[in-house]
């Protein structure tokens, strides 16, 4: 309770979105926070100032009943509307813990009303995702990494996704991950919160993640998983092909609903192209049975069900000099956008000559394609569904994930002005998805009805005996670190000792007081900075469970070092 009280308002005091207040400590003779005063003076915030009459300085002592609590509560105090302004600009992991200050603050924070308006103030992250696979022979679990509005990279791992998670859509901080079980699952992002639902067909042979998609309707408020199913007759693939049916779930409904395309389409483009949402649409692109080996969009509107046909713009080059066109179907800044590019003739995945960049302006009268950039020298990869954050555009280049700026119209591509996000090594290239992603409060407690909602921190998948090899690293690296704080533990137990006895001995001019001062320099040196913390038991993603294994290692060789020599 105390400590979702002192979170509101410490991002109360240190918001930087235009308010200004100054908060005073009064500490009584008796001290600790017992004595503690907050005394709230002045707010301002964007120009509305709030006039707190003199009597009603705000002040919080250590309450001694339930009751106390709520009228001592200083946020309680201000105007509801402010409270809200509050509360809008704290983050997820803040407002889950602030749920348990009082019955007042649940009930407002659990409102769907102000989980949506939330929503709408959430930065967004880039989440990098690397689905399962063999890499030289050893079995890579599925694994994420957030890169957060400053482009740094996390070091712990997304406790939603399983080692055996494939993901296929993310929206408005929920992602959908495709299992090899008869299960789907939905997951909220922040909080944690999973909803595990049928499959619409089992036992489907060929089926694969890359034919479900996930999205959102901003009318009817919707969320609704798709599955591309491909002709088959008694759960085995007729035309592996073509597909004719979409099968459609509303999270909250009983059963999904098979929708019938107008005519058979190519399930191969859906694989190699993508799938994006937007504004309550899927798009992909699909073989136009008209012109041969030319392509359009094909659109489903998720409210109607209805299925609608784009052509690609007229002034497109399906030509390069290397040869045909490849094309991709991507989201950027809310917006479909078209990406085409000559592959490379030794892998169709490598990208060659010019990328072009079409986005398609969609308005009330017409709907029409303007080229968006042109990119010399593009990178060797384009990840999707979403491949631009903020500005700038995701790569993987070999063994890095990069990114670089998009500038103009017209540009080339400058390698030695990427933007090095971490080494992916050795993860195969041309596999990673990257998503746009928020951190919300939006609940699956509403849709349980329909599957099993599991709490939050709830690991499965790694108990897994193909995981065991995983998991007895992790485990390894946890007993060093244990031994390596312990020592360093000492060291600094050891060093407080000496410097207390060189105090004594520094003004005697003695052979053992200079022996003892270098012996403590030498000591300080290899003290860590903080050594009565051990690290976070939380579980790390692949990227920093490899450097910190890396840095252990060389932590505990220093520790050999300077037990040998002592």
């Amino acid at each position: 309770r105390r400590e979702g009280e002192r979170a509101a308002v410490n991002h109360f005091v240190s918001s930087s979105w235009g308010l200004r207040e100054i908060f005073h400590r009064v500490t009584s003779s008796h001290g600790g926070d017992r004595g503690a005063r907050l005394i709230l003076i002045a707010p301002v915030i964007s120009g509305l100032v709030v006039q707190l009459p003199q009597h009603c300085v705000l002040t919080m002592e250590e309450p001694e009943s339930k009751k106390q609590i709520n009228e001592e509560c200083i946020i309680n105090r201000l105007p509801g509307d402010l409270i809200e302004r509050i509360f809008f600009r704290l983050p997820v992991s803040t407002l889950l813990t602030c749920r348990g200050v009082c019955k007042q603050w649940q009930n407002f924070i659990r409102d769907p009303q102000f989980a949506a308006s939330h929503l709408q103030l959430a930065p967004s992250y880039a989440l990098l995702f690397f689905p399962q696979g063999l890499v030289s022979g050893v079995l890579y679990p599925s694994d994420a990494i957030l890169i957060d509005e400053a482009w740094s990279p996390s070091t712990c791992a997304v406790p939603v996704i399983g080692p055996d998670d494939f993901l296929f859509g993310s929206c408005n901080g929920l992602l959908g991950s495709y299992t090899k079980t008869s299960t789907i699952k939905i997951a909220n992002l922040a909080t944690g919160e999973c909803l595990h639902l049928e499959k619409p067909s089992k036992n489907v042979k060929g089926d694969h993640y890359c034919f479900y998609s996930f999205g959102f309707h901003p009318v009817t408020k919707e969320y609704k998983i798709t599955h591309f199913l491909g002709d088959c007759v008694n759960g085995r693939p007729h035309n592996k092909d073509r597909f004719n049916i979409i099968q459609v779930y509303t999270l909250g409904d009983e059963k999904w609903k098979d929708i019938r395309t107008p005519e058979p389409l190519s399930l191969i483009s859906v694989r190699n192209s993508g799938v994006v949402n937007v504004d309550g649409k899927m798009y992909w692109l699909t073989e136009d049975m008209l012109v041969s080996w030319q392509h359009a969009v094909i659109s489903f509107d998720l409210s109607e069900e209805s299925f609608a046909t784009i052509q690609l713009p007229a002034e497109r080059e399906d030509q390069d000099r290397y040869g045909p066109r490849k094309f991709w179907i991507r989201e950027m800044h809310g917006k479909i956008c078209i990406l085409t590019a000559q592959p490379s003739r030794y892998d169709p995945r490598a990208l060659l000559g010019e990328l072009q960049i079409w986005t398609l302006e969609n308005t009330v009268e017409q709907q029409r394609w303007s080229k968006k950039y042109n990119i010399k020298n593009p990178p060797n990869y384009i990840p999707g569904p979403h491949s631009v954050h903020r500005d700038r555009i995701m790569t993987q280049l070999y063994n890095s994930v990069c990114s670089y700026e998009l500038f103009s119209e017209n540009f080339e591509i400058d390698l030695s002005k990427k933007l090095k996000l971490f080494d992916s090594k050795p993860r195969w290239m041309y596999n990673m998805q990257s998503y746009i992603v928020v951190k919300s409060l939006v609940s699956l407690d509403v849709y349980k009805k329909a599957g099993i909602v599991r709490r939050p921190k709830q690991q499965v998948g790694w108990e897994l005996k193909k995981w065991k090899a995983w998991e007895d690293k992790r485990r390894e690296a946890e007993d060093i670190r244990y031994r390596v704080h312990k020592h360093e533990h000492a060291l600094f137990g050891n060093a407080e000792k000496m410097g207390k006895m060189y105090q004594s001995l520094q003004d005697k001019p003695h052979d053992v007081a200079e022996r003892l001062r270098a012996e403590l320099n030498q000591v300080l040196q290899d003290m860590p900075h903080n050594p009565s913390q051990p690290k976070s038991p939380r579980r790390l993603n692949w990227v920093e469970q490899k450097q910190d294994y890396e840095k252990l290692m060389a932590r505990s060789v220093k520790l050999k070092e300077r037990a040998q020599v002592s």
